[in-house]
């Protein structure tokens, strides 16, 4: 990796300026109900208390689309993060996020200590990298750093903007992302497995036409299964289609075929009359979707399909659900995914986003190489695109 890195910088005594993501969810009564992404920036915020710096966190929450909003302030991030560090997080509230009160209270900071911005899209030029924010917030640190690999596809002004104006580095969660994912991308170990699903083939085109030329098999599943289906020739009945991309998948699978990457597809699904739960449902064969029937999940020979796949694979990366498995009745493909990744003996790298739930959900994030923090932007590293939030930090 070419980007200077946290253990690059002397921090001793100096303003660190951290961008994390604790873009976190909330209940109604502002309750976090799941600190994933806040335990994550750990190590990065604990390095930095431990030499000595004056540490400066700053983040988004929601869309409060760039006005202060109450139930999109970061209070409650500062309260679970003291709760967390055993150390008394001083939030600076303040709908404008950086002003004069904002700076007197970061002069009196001791070196150590640690004190947490309000949310930076109270103010509408941070999703517009507008300048005058972007300067607003360099003015209060020495130094940057930026660790929120979630946001890292996004140029905004607390990622983009505030490396231009402070010498800057990547802290450890970024870091880790983007060396475990390039290094998967760029010298994986064979065989090299992607499982791709979701809901469209659209969301996916670019990852799909970028891995043709790097890995061994692509498995695909969920929603978008239906549309290359069709292109083979079956009738999916009331499934998810998109006939504007059928001609598309036709050429997709060609490619395959003359890269020699094997493109796995259902071999049955599991049919339900509604969508939803309590509906009827059956397992039936890709050749007999009843015309009046969706499909909502892969069925158990998929399942056992896919899994000797991921079984004999050396690297696996996934991006994306097999069924609606937010549904009972129709999580079976993708809990069965996360399982088969979670025996796998290679390396298996989950791309965030509602694959990353599903491992949660089933219990197997630990035995899980890497569970990608930022959804949107593993897709596009999966896509071969740069990611400004990271393109922006200063070189080695």
């Amino acid at each position: 990796m070419n980007k200077k890195t946290l253990k690059d910088l002397n921090v001793e005594g100096k303003r660190v300026l951290v961008r994390c993501d604790f873009n976190v969810p909330m209940d109604e009564n502002q309750n976090i109900t799941d600190d994933n992404r806040i335990t994550s920036s750990l190590p990065t915020i604990k390095y930095l208390i431990d030499h000595n710096a004056k540490v400066i966190l700053m983040s988004h929450l929601g869309r409060p689309k760039g006005e202060p909003k109450k139930e999109f302030s970061l209070e409650p991030v500062a309260k679970r993060l003291s709760e967390l560090l055993d150390k008394k997080v001083i939030f600076v509230q303040d709908d404008m996020v950086v002003s004069d009160k904002v700076k007197k209270s970061i002069d009196n900071l001791e070196n150590g200590h640690v004190t947490l911005l309000e949310n930076t899209r109270f103010r509408k030029e941070e999703t517009k990298n507008g300048e005058e924010f972007a300067k607003d917030l360099a003015s209060l640190a020495d130094i940057f750093v930026n660790d929120a690999f979630g946001t890292s596809h996004r140029a905004h002004a607390s990622n983009v903007g505030v490396s231009s104006q402070l010498p800057s580095a990547v802290g450890f969660l970024v870091e880790k992302e983007i060396s475990i994912m390039g290094k998967a991308l760029e010298e994986p170990e064979r065989p090299f497995v992607a499982i791709l699903g979701g809901a469209k083939v659209s969301d996916k085109i670019g990852v799909i036409e970028n891995l043709l030329g790097k890995v061994d098999s692509i498995v695909i599943g969920g929603g978008m299964a239906y549309t290359f289906l069709k292109a083979q020739g079956y009738e999916v009945g009331q499934s998810l289609l998109e006939t504007d991309k059928i001609d598309l998948a036709k050429g997709l699978l060609t490619k395959a075929n003359e890269k020699n990457v094997k493109l796995l597809l259902p071999v049955d699904v599991v049919v339900a009359k509604e969508f939803k739960n309590d509906t009827e449902f059956k397992t039936v064969k890709i050749d007999s979707i009843p015309q009046d029937m969706q499909g909502l999940d892969i069925g158990e020979e998929s399942i056992k399909l896919f899994t000797e796949e991921i079984k004999n694979a050396k690297t696996v990366v996934w991006n994306g659900p097999a069924g609606v498995f937010e549904m009972e009745n129709f999580s079976k493909g993708t809990y069965a995914i996360a399982k088969a990744m979670a025996e796998s003996s290679g390396t298996t790298i989950v791309g965030g986003g509602d694959s990353a739930s599903a491992v949660e959900k089933a219990g197997y994030k630990d035995k899980i190489t890497h569970v990608s923090t930022g959804g949107g932007a593993s897709l596009e590293l999966l896509e071969g695109k740069v990611l400004p939030g990271i393109d922006a930090i200063s070189d080695k």
